[in-house]
């Protein structure tokens, strides 16, 4: 695997221009004087109210839907983020205001929802979307207002976006860990089990890339709808499989269905593993420990990461929502981006879009999964990969990492078996 330390030499920029005319996003001005801080210099960006003595952000998440079971924990970790910063004098003076959206587990909601955002509400960046069928679906709406999206959740890679910052991992720090772990532990027979959409599509081209460059072999391939919960003939192919583990990149509450029918099959994962790289503790808390554990996960962070960023973290997750709510990567990843916007607006004295896309590389935040440190080539971040175990008390453990933080490589410039994937 390989792992480079943010000294190390920086993937080339790419850039993702989507085409057509741009939406004009306007914030009236107000007979009192209100003022807009615009984001660029050209007349299609979006204009962002900085009247007042505070700023709006977007939330966009799914609260409702299928993906509600991952998505309302991440809004309320950046709820926590927010409260935090305006406790402690906010941004440039300003006091965040979050204007917390629902994309309701629908891809067209959640662009609508977001040039809502943009246009009426005029914020200066927006912190959300889980999957990549919703982060395809806004990209073009951030593209084209020239307006700002923070995505907190691991993706297939193969993208950038001028106006995305990726705080999640991308393919090389986590997918390709997870593999990496598993031919070490001599799994060579593979089961791909996922979602039908594009996440599990393009990390499952990328997984079988690797598999044919390293010894490895795909012993089956099925897909489900995003959703689904008949998993029955899924699991007794996977069983007939005879495999040496399965890489499961199901999302949402089908993995509930999933799991369960992986049990009634009696598959355990002392006979046949699986790896998920979607599955954290609050998901592990909503499927049952009975049925995950012992079975891995592949993320960057877990709620028993040791360190004292995280230990505060968690004290104050659990203060705000309850002692018995659990943190995870993706609710992690979305705290961290909230801190991480707040030092690049500060550095870049500015909410101005393109000024702190401009002043973000190099950025450091002592993050609770550890210190992480914006690329400001790629608009990814330097992140450790984590390889866990979840436990009957529903909590993860990790088992292996990669001993320092993984450069961005989300488009796997560095792995000879990945040319042409993109």
């Amino acid at each position: 695997m390989r792992s480079t330390g943010p000294g190390a030499p920086r993937p080339h920029r790419r850039r993702l221009l989507a085409g057509g005319a741009a939406l004009t996003a306007v914030v009236a001005l107000s007979a009192c004087g209100a003022k807009t801080d615009t984001a660029g210099a050209s007349d299609k960006a979006a204009k962002i109210d900085v009247s007042g003595d505070t700023v709006k952000v977007g939330l966009l998440n799914s609260l409702s839907g299928t993906m509600a079971i991952s998505e309302v924990t991440v809004r309320n970790s950046l709820q926590l983020a927010i409260e935090e910063i305006n406790a402690s004098g906010g941004v440039l003076g300003k006091k965040i205001k979050p204007i917390s959206e629902d994309g309701a587990s629908d891809w067209p909601t959640f662009a609508e929802k977001a040039q809502k955002l943009i246009e009426e509400d005029g914020v200066a960046a927006t912190f959300g979307c889980w999957t990549s069928a919703s982060r395809k679906a806004v990209k073009p709406v951030f593209e084209k207002n020239k307006s700002l999206l923070f995505y907190p959740v691991q993706y297939e890679g193969l993208e950038q976006s001028p106006y995305i910052f990726y705080t999640g991992a991308t393919t090389n720090q986590q997918i390709v860990p997870a593999l990496d772990y598993l031919k070490a532990q001599g799994k060579k027979k593979i089961y791909l089990v996922g979602s039908d959409y594009v996440f599990p599509r393009t990390a499952n081209k990328i997984i079988k890339a690797y598999a044919a460059a390293n010894g490895l072999q795909i012993l089956g391939e099925d897909y489900a709808p995003l959703g689904s919960t008949e998993f029955g003939t899924i699991a007794n192919k996977v069983k007939a499989s005879k495999a040496d583990a399965v890489f499961n990149t199901l999302n949402g509450d089908s993995n509930v269905a999933f799991f369960k029918e992986y049990k009634s099959a009696g598959l355990t994962a002392a006979k046949m593993p699986v790896v998920s790289v979607s599955i954290a503790e609050e998901e592990v808390k909503s499927i049952g420990p009975q049925y995950l554990a012992g079975q891995l996960t592949a993320w960057n962070y877990y709620q028993t990461t040791p360190g004292a960023a995280n230990d505060t973290f968690v004290a104050a997750y659990k203060a705000e929502y309850g002692a018995d709510k659990p943190t995870s990567d993706p609710m992690e990843a979305a705290y961290t981006s909230v801190h991480l916007w707040k030092a690049m607006v500060e550095k870049a004295k500015s909410f101005d879009p393109e000024k702190v896309r401009a002043a973000a590389d190099g950025i450091t935040f002592a993050a609770p999964e550890g210190t992480v440190t914006v690329d400001g080539a790629t608009q990814h971040i330097y992140k450790t990969a984590r390889i866990g175990r979840i436990g009957s008390d529903g909590l993860i453990k990790q088992v292996w990492d990669s001993g320092e933080p993984i450069g961005p490589d989300p488009y796997l410039k560095g792995y000879s078996w990945a040319s042409g994937l993109s």
